[in-house]
């Protein structure tokens, strides 16, 4: 692959103002592409528009539900690439609220695929971001892309929907599509205070009450936010390849952990004291979920570049300055 492949590309992200979208999006900028970012809202909090990197791309404001909105988005700004990561991320929030949940997810993805393929003479390639809860529960792990999609909660079913209605796309008619399915995706920017890793942080480094929602022996890959841009990256630089083309790809760093695991070692790296508060209460979620990329390592030659360790080192960083920055423009307020 060229060295300067992506400059001038023309690049969507759809959920570009989220928390994995704003990374893939600086990546992007960085990488001299001309960057345009389907969002619903406009939110100030997002590391999108608070590093300013908004400044450097063009804004398409819609939702994933109005076909319309994306197929303008496609044609007129005549885009090449596609990164498909809008959706509604929240288990919990599915779990209260499905058919806002499906309506996003698989309503979102077959009008955006939909999209393409209306506009194909513009479309090299599309990546859609999805997850292992794709899989539903199973007995055996790791999850293998060869195992069957069977989500049974809300959130799983629009995953495995959404993946299923991608592959259709791919093999029916020929779109150059592929997947990424990732476990827990971390990182500096992530402001959705229900996850364990940016909850754990903020109550070690503000004092607050340390709470885990589950019993803490729930197993969970972890992947850095970096690590999951560059698989979206790579994806789609291959995407033209026989192996890739409507083929689905497990991002992880082969080592799961469980919640209380990730906890102590966020404590161990601040230096926190506190005692997790375990409230036992999760509703609606897998017990033990994990990937197997040796797919991935074989045909895209990715392997993660960070360590558990230093990912959240460098997310911890992330959040001091943040919560500092946000604690002093709070007093100035006063």
């Amino acid at each position: 692959m060229a060295e300067n492949y992506w400059e001038d590309r023309r690049v969507l992200v759809t959920g570009g103002s989220g928390f994995i979208g704003s990374w893939l999006v600086k990546a992007f900028i960085e990488l001299g592409s001309n960057v345009f970012v389907f969002v619903r809202d406009l939110d100030p909090q997002s590391e999108f528009f608070r590093s300013g990197d908004y400044l450097n791309t063009s804004i398409v404001q819609g939702e994933l539900e109005d076909f319309r909105a994306l197929k303008r988005a496609i044609n007129e700004h005549e885009v090449e690439f596609v990164f498909h990561l809008g959706a509604q991320a929240i288990v919990g929030v599915a779990h209260r609220d499905p058919l806002q949940t499906f309506e996003s997810n698989i309503r979102g993805t077959y009008n955006l695929l939909e999209a393409c393929l209306q506009c194909r003479h513009l479309i090299t390639g599309v990546v859609v971001a999805s997850s292992d809860k794709a899989y539903g529960t199973k007995s055996t792990l790791p999850y293998k892309e060869s195992m069957a999609l069977e989500g049974t909660y809300p959130y799983e079913v629009s995953k495995s929907a959404a993946d299923l209605i991608s592959s259709a796309y791919a093999s029916t008619y020929q779109l150059p599509i592929t997947i990424a399915r990732f476990g827990n995706v971390y990182g500096g920017g992530d402001l959705n205070w229900s996850r364990i890793i940016p909850d754990t942080i903020r109550s070690c480094l503000q004092g607050k009450p340390l709470i885990v929602r589950s019993d803490g022996t729930y197993v969970r890959d972890y992947i850095y936010v970096k690590d999951a841009v560059q698989a979206f990256i790579r994806l789609a630089e291959n995407v033209d390849r026989s192996e890739v083309m409507g083929e689905a790809f497990n991002f992880s760093p082969g080592k799961p952990v469980t919640v209380l695991a990730v906890v102590d070692q966020i404590r161990r790296l601040i230096g926190c004291e506190l005692e997790p508060q375990i409230l036992n209460s999760t509703a609606g979620e897998i017990h033990s979920q994990y990937l197997d990329s040796s797919k991935a390592e074989r045909v895209l030659g990715w392997r993660p570049a960070f360590s558990l360790e230093e990912g959240l080192s460098e997310t911890i960083t992330w959040y001091r300055e943040y919560l500092n920055k946000t604690l002093s423009l709070t007093s100035e307020e006063r």
